[in-house]
């Protein structure tokens, strides 16, 4: 937490601009992207150094930040000398109590990770994943279950606060990451233990403060939705539709109306996936209650799209129509600081990929189409996985809509993808499509998709 005695960074936040701090993150992660460095970093990781909690970023993040606003310095950006904020006596100085454990929580989220490593109850993340020291292939599913830490119960009465809490949000921040590069497949499995070690701490540990339980609920209710997620993009929709449920249970104990939004946002989403229409239009409209105090247009905007997709689905075009212009409407009002960290994926391509989905399920591949070509455009390989899924959406209405060549090439271009990316709901899009290509296989461009396709296509009679 920060202390009462932080000094806001007033240089840091003039270098935003009228960026809003989700914008601002994005632009950090990718200027890490150019020179090769990997950090987690969300709005909530830039409103810590404008408040000034983070006095200093660790050494990754300067050297992000000095390639972002080259011939700056650290103090020219408002950050203090690291030296001024390591040690107990710079501590002691500051009049700010001495770290529990014996390392230097000043430093940000992969500090505290790689200390969580050698022991206590705030193991409860990064090291369960394995995730700080592997490699991205393994992490993403490529490696052995050697990468992973054992955890630890919690102590009987023991007591947790920043460190467990923070290990548990940087568990969601490092699923976040690996899904949009990599996909679910390989995730899920390495998910589940992060996850039963922070509902452990919830159910035996001791707060040391209130801020502490509830940064814990949310914490651990945004890690069940994470986990979920992986099970649903895996094809595990049972699993998925449990872990939404966990979530939102946990929302309505915390009483935490963001954390209830998102969980609603989910399972509407599982539910249209699943056939289950009428479902996905209650969800989506109890998450917009549950969302309507919280000033984020960009979460609403989402939300009507949710509800949009079961209208298209229960082939309500009236409905659908109504719900997608406002869903424009929320999104064209711009992000804002209140939008959740967890909508980081929530721009444009996304808002035009959901709208093709909506018009595919009504029969007009044509507009479909347009809109996932929008979608398809999408050239950050940050969201690996989205632009995998932009395209399979893509190569599917370009199939329905008569022009086989053409989404046979997309086509082509996701299996390209899939190199790195493993996702079941992506494969089972492409295997849809391929059933819709294979009358054209005389064509030489649909009979390379399909030949490259052929060990994940079901057989076809007579074929």
């Amino acid at each position: 937490m920060a202390s009462s005695r932080a000094v806001p960074n007033l240089a840091f936040r003039r270098l935003r601009g009228q960026r809003s701090p989700g914008e601002f993150a994005a632009a950090v992660r990718r200027a890490a992207r150019e020179i090769g460095e990997q950090v987690a970093c969300d709005a909530r990781y830039i409103g810590r150094v404008e408040s000034g909690e983070i006095r200093c970023p660790n050494y990754a993040y300067e050297r992000v930040f000095l390639h972002m606003f080259p011939g700056r310095s650290l103090a020219d950006l408002g950050f203090v000398a690291r030296e001024r904020v390591r040690g107990r006596a710079a501590r002691a100085a500051a009049g700010a109590p001495a770290p529990p454990t014996p390392f230097r929580n000043d430093e940000e989220s992969d500090v505290l990770r790689r200390a969580f490593m050698t022991g206590g109850t705030a193991t409860v993340a990064a090291a369960s994943l394995g995730l700080a020291a592997v490699p991205a292939a393994r992490a993403a599913g490529q490696g052995g279950a050697d990468t992973l830490a054992a955890i630890p119960a919690p102590r009987a009465g023991g007591r947790f606060g920043e460190p467990e809490v923070a290990a548990v949000e940087e568990a969601v921040r490092r699923i976040r990451l690996l899904d949009d590069r990599h996909g679910a497949d390989g995730l899920y499995a390495r998910a589940a233990a992060p996850l039963r070690s922070a509902y452990a701490l919830l159910d035996s540990g001791t707060p040391a403060r209130q801020s502490a339980a509830d940064r814990l609920h949310t914490g651990a209710g945004e890690l069940a939705l994470s986990v979920g997620w992986l099970a649903h993009d895996s094809g595990r929709m049972e699993d998925a539709r449990s872990h939404y449920a966990e979530a939102l249970a946990t929302a309505r104990v915390g009483g935490d109306p963001g954390l209830e939004a998102h969980a609603f946002s989910n399972t509407s989403f599982l539910a249209r996936d699943a056939g289950r229409f009428r479902e996905a239009v209650r969800a989506a409209q109890a998450g917009q209650r549950a969302a309507r105090h919280l000033s984020s247009a960009r979460l609403l905007s989402l939300l009507a799209l949710r509800e949009a997709g079961g209208w298209a689905g229960l082939a309500d075009r009236a409905s659908c129509e109504e719900a997608l212009g406002r869903a424009h409407t929320l999104f064209g009002r711009g992000a804002s600081d209140a939008d959740p960290e967890w909508m980081t994926f929530f721009g444009e391509p996304e808002l035009e990929f959901l709208e093709a989905q909506c018009w595919s399920l009504l029969g007009e591949p044509d507009r479909a189409v347009r809109h996932a070509r929008r979608a398809a455009a999408l050239n950050d390989p940050g969201f690996a996985r989205n632009l995998a899924l932009y395209r399979a959406q893509l190569a599917a209405d370009l199939a329905r809509f008569g022009a086989p060549d053409e989404a046979a090439a997309v086509g082509g271009q996701v299996l390209d993808l899939l190199g790195d990316v493993r996702s079941t709901r992506i494969e089972a899009m492409l295997a849809q499509t391929a059933r819709v290509l294979h009358p054209h296989r005389a064509r030489p461009e649909v009979a390379a998709f399909l030949t490259r396709r052929r060990p994940l296509v079901p057989h076809q009679g007579g074929a």
